[in-house]
């Protein structure tokens, strides 16, 4: 019960819905229980006396109960629901706040449908087991006893013969939960394999087609979609295997029942209605007993989903706020003392002894190959990472002496790939100022050189995006990332391959739009192509997490070092097209 334990804080402050429910669910089980009494007292004491004139009032009783039941049962059911999707509701905030608090290094390993998968199916499994499963088990329970109870007030003997195979029955019932449990859990696992293929082939479909591999995603579907199909039939087959055996025990007990109670109604030891009474009775004992499996099947489900969820919620926050955060505007003087960072144990150092100043206004340009760190010191700037060593100042003051969303809402990102909501694309430019006019929205696109292509949309600013902005270039994209980064009108401005996707005539349009909103802004340029950040106030040049040199574009020109190599490999076939030309 650890499990509920540590989520008690979820489902007990709302423990009045469920008392509530066990409340009416008594009345249920204990109407259910009734019906055979008065069958009992039908048969014995009015149709064998002959007291017919009791019948209508026996029918008004019946009736009155039978309404008395299905209220207390709309209520019951009503309130179990409330109670756990009340529950759940505030378990899956807490979920997706745990979510936006948890820093870069906790998605580096983690996987998008997992998470999903927690947020959906592990929460609505524990929900269910809330809203139904415990109040079933009570109920099963209950039932069993009341029933029990009211079968030995009949007869000893007669409950005593018909209860003798009910041990048999839940042996069996017991291997039956043994199998069909890890059977579920299988069909649990290759229906998630066969979304997640699905998933995969959809989201790249361009890539699919582009390298004409339709006929191998149509193979791999086939193949998680059989699996699918064959852990379905080993459980329908444990399903046929169990339920006739358990069936035939239950109809043994029936049997018994019949003929030791037919031998003592012939003797007169037990009333004709006593032996009806007990008919229905023993079914309230069988069929909770053979769903039994399916209680404990739900629990086992319900913690499992559980230890899922308690995962996240316990996850480490590797970025915490101090409590008197400064959460003073920003003017953008970036300092790296020494600063050493490492994204896990296992890895090589990110970023090795970093130092360098970037005072408001200046332009700092990074380059170097994948993985050199370039990135690395940008993400510093912004906490999603803490360095291991150093210092990482802000207008002179430790980056994580400031307010998270203050830090953040000062710096404006746009990055190679860009992400875009499936929204509309003024939603898009303005997500992050909400407030901002359409005017502004506007000015941004058109300094971004993304307001020609938006007004030839359809719905112009009003065209709804797909999937991850599809529908658009990669160009296009950027651009409009660019526009959302220029509307927070940021104090530092992070530029990562930003102009990767688009024409060098673009390119080159949108660097002299940039050049006008980098005056007064801290800005970093990270590029592969020496013609986005040649005109850097000082360019870094990055190698397995070493600044390796550093200066102007002219100075790193004649420094006979990493830059110029760099230099030569992306504009030599210029030169000896110039040199032919001569």
């Amino acid at each position: 019960m650890k499990t509920f334990q540590k989520l008690k804080q979820y489902y007990w402050p709302h423990k009045r819905f469920f008392f509530w429910s066990l409340f009416f669910l008594i009345f249920v089980t204990g109407i259910t229980v009734v019906y055979p009494i008065i069958l009992q007292v039908t048969i014995d004491e009015v149709v064998l006396q002959n007291r017919y004139e009791l019948i209508p009032w026996i029918c008004i009783i019946f009736l009155g109960l039978m309404v008395v039941k299905g209220l207390s049962t709309f209520i019951f059911q009503y309130l179990g629901d409330l109670f756990g999707m009340t529950t759940v509701y505030h378990l899956r905030r807490a979920l997706y706040d745990k979510l936006q608090a948890l820093a870069f290094k906790y998605y580096d390993n983690a996987k998008t449908g997992d998470l999903m998968s927690r947020l959906t199916a592990d929460v609505e499994g524990f929900r269910f087991f809330l809203s139904v499963g415990f109040a079933e088990l009570i109920r099963v329970v209950l039932l069993i006893l009341v029933s029990l109870s009211i079968m030995f007030y009949y007869s000893v003997p007669l409950a005593l013969v018909t209860m003798a195979a009910i041990p048999f029955l839940a042996i069996v019932v017991f291997k039956f939960d043994k199998q069909v449990h890890p059977a579920f859990r299988d069909i649990r696992k290759s229906f998630g394999k066969l979304n997640t293929r699905v998933q995969e082939n959809i989201s790249g479909m361009n890539t699919v087609k582009s390298l004409s591999r339709e006929g191998f995603e149509i193979g791999r579907f086939y193949t998680s979609n059989d699996n699918y199909r064959q852990n379905y039939i080993k459980t329908s087959k444990l399903w046929a295997k169990y339920f006739p055996f358990m069936e035939f025990i239950g109809n043994v007990c029936v049997v018994a029942l019949l003929a030791y109670g037919g031998f003592l109604v012939i003797e007169g030891d037990l009333g004709l209605g006593e032996l009806v009474a007990f008919f229905s009775l023993v079914w309230y004992i069988l069929g909770p007993l053979m769903n039994l499996g399916f209680i404990v099947n739900q629990f086992s489900q319900a913690k499992a989903s559980g230890e899922r969820l308690i995962e996240i919620l316990d996850a480490e926050e590797d970025i915490i706020e101090k409590e008197n955060a400064i959460d003073d505007s920003i003017q953008g003087y970036v300092t790296f003392k020494n600063v050493s960072l490492n994204y896990s144990e296992n890895d090589d150092a990110a970023l090795k002894a970093v130092s360098f100043d970037a005072p408001p206004g200046k332009v700092i340009g990074l380059i170097g190959a994948t993985g050199s760190g370039k990135t690395s010191i940008t993400q510093l700037i912004t906490r999603f990472y803490e360095p291991q060593s150093g210092e990482v100042l802000i207008d002179g003051r430790p980056a994580a002496d400031y307010n998270l969303k203050t830090l953040r809402s000062h710096i404006g990102f746009v990055l190679q790939e860009p992400f875009l909501f499936s929204t509309s694309i003024k939603a898009n430019i303005a997500y992050g100022r909400p407030d901002i006019s359409f005017d502004e929205i506007i000015a941004a696109a058109k300094r971004a050189q993304a307001h020609d292509f938006i007004m030839e949309l359809p719905d112009g600013y009003d065209t709804m995006l797909g999937e991850r902005g599809m529908g658009l270039s990669g160009g296009q994209k950027q651009r409009i990332a660019i526009a959302r980064a220029i509307c927070i009108n940021p104090s530092i401005l992070v530029l990562d391959d930003a102009t990767s996707a688009v024409d060098m005539e673009t390119e080159f349009r949108i660097q002299k739009e940039l050049r006008e909103i980098m005056r007064g802004r801290t800005t970093f340029i990270i590029a592969h192509r020496i013609s986005s950040l040649k005109h850097a106030d000082e360019i870094l040049v990055m190698e397995k997490g070493e600044i390796v040199e550093r200066g102007t574009h002219d100075y790193l020109l004649r420094n006979n070092g990493p830059y110029e190599r760099i230099y030569n490999i992306q504009y030599q076939d210029r030169d000896t097209i110039l040199n032919t030309v001569g």
